[in-house]
């Protein structure tokens, strides 16, 4: 019964997982597409709140919405007009005391992480963590900068150019982690991608990346 129960579990738990997830993300959109609708109906007469009501019943509408709204959004500030008003908007967002330091950080973390020219999440790495003869997975994220790599490279000696920014993702989770700045020399490369490390990390290390034999340590040889 046992064996039975469990095999059932890792069959239908994956899909169960992505399903939740999607959903999750569906409600999300859907939640923001109800917002937008509120804020059109709250300048339109009140004839027209019964057909925007009925355009909320529509399966799927939302996602659809949002999508056309990012890909226009997209394409207007992919010109240099659209670039403009992206500047003007900022400027006055900027202008705003608390809006200001909010705004500011969420813009460079996402600028830095989804920018084509960007480097964060783009190299996979062991490092020497949490001491020495222990190693785990951590991903660049960029290279310390101003006052910080300046007393790095009075620390350590080294060029401040030498040292990079790393997070080092929990395990379950990797939404959450930590943040660690060490000299390049330290680190060991790593020849796998960025989505296949976090599938090692996410599975405890029981996923282990394609094409690589899998490593026996020397007490499962001894017993085999």
């Amino acid at each position: 019964m046992r064996k039975y129960i469990i095999t059932g579990l890792l069959v239908w738990l994956p899909l169960a997982i992505t399903v939740w997830v999607l959903l999750w993300v569906l409600g999300m959109i859907d939640g923001v597409f109800v917002w937008l609708l509120s804020a059109v109906g709250a300048v339109l007469p009140l004839s027209a709140q019964t057909s925007l009501k009925q355009l909320h019943d529509i399966p799927g509408l939302g996602v659809v919405v949002m999508v056309a709204l990012l890909m226009l959004t997209g394409m207007f500030v992919a010109n240099i007009f659209g670039q403009w008003w992206l500047r003007q908007w900022d400027r006055l967002l900027y202008k705003i005391p608390i809006v200001k330091s909010i705004y500011s950080s969420v813009k460079q973390v996402s600028d830095t992480l989804f920018s084509s020219s960007g480097n964060a999440f783009r190299e996979a790495v062991l490092v020497p963590y949490p001491h020495q003869g222990s190693w785990t997975i951590a991903f660049v994220t960029g290279k310390p900068g101003g006052e910080v790599a300046q007393q790095l490279g009075t620390l350590s000696g080294a060029d401040p150019e030498d040292h990079v920014a790393l997070y080092v993702p929990t395990t379950p989770n990797p939404t959450s982690g930590f943040f660690l700045m060490m000299p390049r020399a330290q680190l060991r490369p790593l020849a796998m991608s960025v989505d296949e490390a976090l599938k090692y990390i996410i599975s405890m290390g029981v996923v282990a990346p394609q094409g690589e034999p899998a490593i026996v340590l020397p007490s499962e040889a001894a017993r085999n």
